[in-house]
């Protein structure tokens, strides 16, 4: 099976901003970061921010 085009994960600093999926909720935006680079490299995907407290990764 080949994944393409989906949101794979999630990554904020603010819970309440998100409902469902695989979510990592970070207390701070350095712990964001960092859990946003580590899960590029594992998922073979790329980061996108869509707030200063709400990142996806996301397979194209």
């Amino acid at each position: 099976m080949t994944v393409e085009k989906m949101i794979l994960a999630v990554i904020t600093t603010s819970p309440h901003k998100v409902a469902g999926g695989v979510t990592f909720v970070c207390e701070t935006d350095e712990e964001m970061q960092r859990i946003a680079a580590n899960l590029e490299a594992i998922l073979d995907g790329i980061a996108h921010a869509l707030s200063d407290d709400l990142l996806i990764i996301v397979k194209h």
